[in-house]
């Protein structure tokens, strides 16, 4: 009897951890993603050029907007 008990406190050990480390992995990631986003405005700049069209600030910004707006 005594060896179920151990294997329950285990198993409840592993799930306590595992979703514990899930929401700290989580959270680390937000923060390093907001440190320094994936794309910036340069590189939707260089994007628009190569898709042959000629950026403007407004543009820039909106694309940006909507970037963030996503990842949040």
């Amino acid at each position: 009897m005594e060896i179920f008990i151990d294997i329950l406190y285990v198993l409840g050990g592993l799930v306590v951890g595992l979703i514990l480390g899930f929401f700290l992995a989580r959270k680390l990631m937000k923060k390093e993603l907001k440190k320094n986003p994936p794309i910036n405005e340069e590189m939707i700049k260089t994007l628009m050029r190569g898709m042959g069209r000629t950026p403007n600030q407004k543009q820039v910004n909106q694309l940006m907007k909507q970037m963030n707006k996503y990842n949040e």
